[in-house]
């Protein structure tokens, strides 16, 4: 039952096809009308990666320059979490977000699966939202700064970025926890509802108790974007930005908020798109070798172990097919090394039962009987398959956890296959082999490729 479950769950068109056609002729049949029309299976397709479904692999380069080098690393995370929050928000499935080292450059990668508007993406991608609360400043201070700027020649006032009115306080969009579109109760109009993590809603507080009557500025990419006046100190980490918005500038205001502002600046350096119809190609060459490493295991396995060599291929198409519907319902992304991974768990299902047909051939060759020789044959060789599959799990908890993308693809495939290999190789040719146990059987030993002479066959 699990084996067709999992066959219609990996191809749920043979399902489909069938309660079509039968659904459509029902009628036909006066023993069939009035029944309820058989339901379609749940078609979920799986999941392809970046190489097998197309998209584009972006690779920016950090400035760290204004960063201590103590916190590069942590700065990198930093923009890691900001970019990964971006494509989220743009609807982008499992985005691959990661940091690389060359030398002494910082590199974020991004691989963004299926994406159609690329040019969209970058772009927001690219930005740096530098949110941050400003405290007004005094009138002398603003007149010293007003007379510093007109003192400057025309080509040095263009670089001069100093705000004269407003100066910069400890309260950034690092601080900032979420930011949601509200409408005033009174006037309908839109605004933007601000909430701080805890540091950020203390900062928040001291800003507004020492500017009491004051004005404080909100400014998004340097520019003010709110300057209200403060009326009481506000506690609770929450503030309302409000201003002529309209719903569409509001929600757009609230998606960049929410993206964050980045550490540090990222510079696009390298841009490689990935066609729809490469991925497909090398999704079928790919799938074509597996196939054809398949039916050469199991030619082999009917070849040399002859009766429970075919007894394990069947068992080799049930663990292919679960292990497959487990990949769909996870759901694992598929990558070309996912791939491999998952072919190289083909032959390490195919390797215990290589170790129990042996110890079973022994077993028959000392004079047991056909069940005995089995229940022994399992019995010595599950040592083996278990302490080899446990190593091969601990090798792929290391490559998964230490591991890039493509590695970890390979890792967890491969990790998935092993579990159900050995509920493959342990429970179902164990019951298979256990059907076959008769008397008759008893006398044709040759199936099992033994002789009556106790030798191979």
């Amino acid at each position: 039952m699990l084996a067709i479950f999992a066959g219609f769950a990996d191809y749920p068109k043979a399902w489909n096809s069938t309660a079509d056609w039968l659904n459509a002729r029902k009628n036909e049949l006066s023993i069939f009308r009035g029944l309820p029309n058989i339901p379609q299976f749940f078609n979920k397709p799986f999941k392809l990666g970046l190489d097998l479904q197309g998209g584009t692999h972006l690779v920016y380069e950090a400035d760290l320059s204004n960063i201590e080098k103590g916190k590069y690393s942590e700065s990198m995370q930093g923009v890691r979490d900001v970019i990964e929050r971006r494509v989220n928000l743009f609807g982008v499935t499992e985005p691959l977000v990661q940091v690389d080292t060359v030398g002494s450059h910082y590199r974020l990668i991004v691989e963004l699966a299926g994406i159609k508007d690329i040019h969209q993406a970058i772009a927001m991608i690219g930005e740096t939202p530098s949110l941050d609360f400003r405290e007004q400043r005094s009138d002398l201070e603003t007149q010293a700064i007003i007379e510093r700027y007109n003192g400057l020649a025309p080509e040095q006032q263009q670089t001069f970025s100093e705000d004269p009115y407003f100066k910069p306080t400890d309260l950034t969009g690092k601080y900032l926890k979420s930011a949601v579109l509200q409408f005033d109760p009174n006037t309908n109009k839109p605004s933007i509802g601000l909430e701080f993590d805890s540091d950020g809603a203390k900062l928040f507080e001291d800003i507004t108790s020492r500017n009491v009557g004051k004005k404080v500025a909100i400014y998004l990419d340097g520019s003010p974007i709110s300057i209200p006046t403060v009326q009481e100190a506000i506690s609770g980490g929450k503030a309302q930005i409000t201003g002529s918005f309209t719903i569409d500038e509001a929600k757009q205001l609230a998606r960049r908020l929410n993206a964050g502002a980045l550490p540090v600046p990222i510079k696009l350096i390298n841009q490689q798109s990935i066609g729809a119809s490469l991925g497909e190609k090398s999704l079928h060459q790919s799938l074509f070798a597996g196939l054809i490493g398949i039916l050469a295991v199991a030619l082999f396995m009917i070849g040399w172990y002859r009766l429970p060599g075919v007894l394990a291929v069947i068992s080799l198409i049930i663990y292919t097919a679960v292990t497959l519907m487990i990949f769909k319902l996870i759901p694992v992304t598929l990558t070309l090394a996912g791939i491999a991974g998952f072919v190289l768990s083909v032959g390490m299902a195919v390797d215990a039962n290589i170790l129990i047909f042996e110890r079973t051939k022994e077993e028959l060759r000392w004079g047991k009987s056909l069940g005995g020789a089995i229940e022994e044959g399992f019995k010595r060789a599950w040592t083996s398959i278990r302490d080899s599959n446990v190593s091969s799990l601990i090798t792929c908890a290391v490559l998964f956890w230490l591991g890039t993308s493509i590695i970890k693809g390979f890792a967890l495939t491969l990790a998935i296959g092993i579990f159900i290999s050995m509920f493959s190789a342990i429970t179902v040719t164990r019951n298979f082999l256990k059907l076959v146990v008769s008397e008759k059987m008893e006398k044709r030993l040759w199936l099992f490729g033994i002789n009556r002479r106790g030798t191979n066959g």
